[in-house]
């Protein structure tokens, strides 16, 4: 019984010693766009954006059509490959045949009928990949071939696909090894491309895809337009 009176005495004592816990609620700072720290950060930003909207919305070329991308060939396809074979061959001297073979992945939007921006070529070709020539063996052109009908067309320039085989211009039967341009990133066997692991010799380039299709845009200054089928 005296045990029990204790621990009632000692509860007592403790619940006469508790104290209360009082919240005090302070009104909330809303941040807007007049606040000290969203003009000084918009001051720093601003120059950065002004010069970035010049650079997209300069001028590069017109286009006489809406250029479309669709396998298993379409006219934006066709230009792309056409215009990165263009830049890379015109001022050098083939000792063997060349072809140029890009991803139909790679091409991120269309370019519509009338005039073409800076900005339109960037949302073209967004990623900042490298010019690579490769050199394979003829033998391997085969199983570029299979690729190629697999997966149902990719951008494709200076050779075609007929009955099954690709045939590429120039190359005859005193060629043992022919040109592929290309990306680096298919180069190093995106998008499942593993015959260019295979490639006998890679010569990189510091160029951008997108620069060159910018320079060819720029010099052909109306888009050529060619719509022929490459898998035939």
């Amino acid at each position: 019984m005296t045990k029990m009176l204790w621990i009632i005495c000692i509860g007592a004592g403790l619940m006469s010693c508790s104290s209360h816990l009082v919240l005090h609620q302070t009104p909330l700072i809303p941040l807007s766009k007049e606040s000290v720290f969203v003009s000084e950060t918009e001051e720093v930003i601003k120059p950065y954006r002004d010069s970035m909207a010049t650079v997209m919305n300069k001028h590069v070329a017109y286009s006489p059509c809406n250029f479309v991308l669709e396998r298993p060939s379409s006219n934006l396809m066709n230009w792309v490959a056409d215009a990165l074979f263009v830049n890379q061959t015109k001022t050098v001297r083939l000792s063997q045949p060349a072809f140029c073979l890009l991803n139909f992945g790679g091409l991120r939007a269309t370019l519509n009928k009338g005039e073409i921006l800076m900005g339109d070529l960037y949302k073209l070709m967004p990623f900042d990949n490298t010019i690579t020539w490769v050199e394979i063996p003829v033998g391997l052109l085969p199983e570029i071939a299979a690729y190629l009908l697999k997966t149902g067309g990719e951008p494709l320039s200076n050779a075609y696909i007929e009955n099954g085989k690709i045939v590429v211009n120039g190359l005859n039967e005193n060629h043992s090894h022919v040109w592929i341009i290309t990306s680096d990133y298919l180069a190093n066997g995106g998008d499942n491309m593993l015959f260019f692991k295979k490639g006998s010799t890679y010569s990189s380039k510091t160029t951008t895809l997108r620069d060159a299709l910018i320079e060819e845009a720029t010099y052909q200054e109306n888009l050529l337009e060619i719509i022929d089928k490459r898998i035939r």
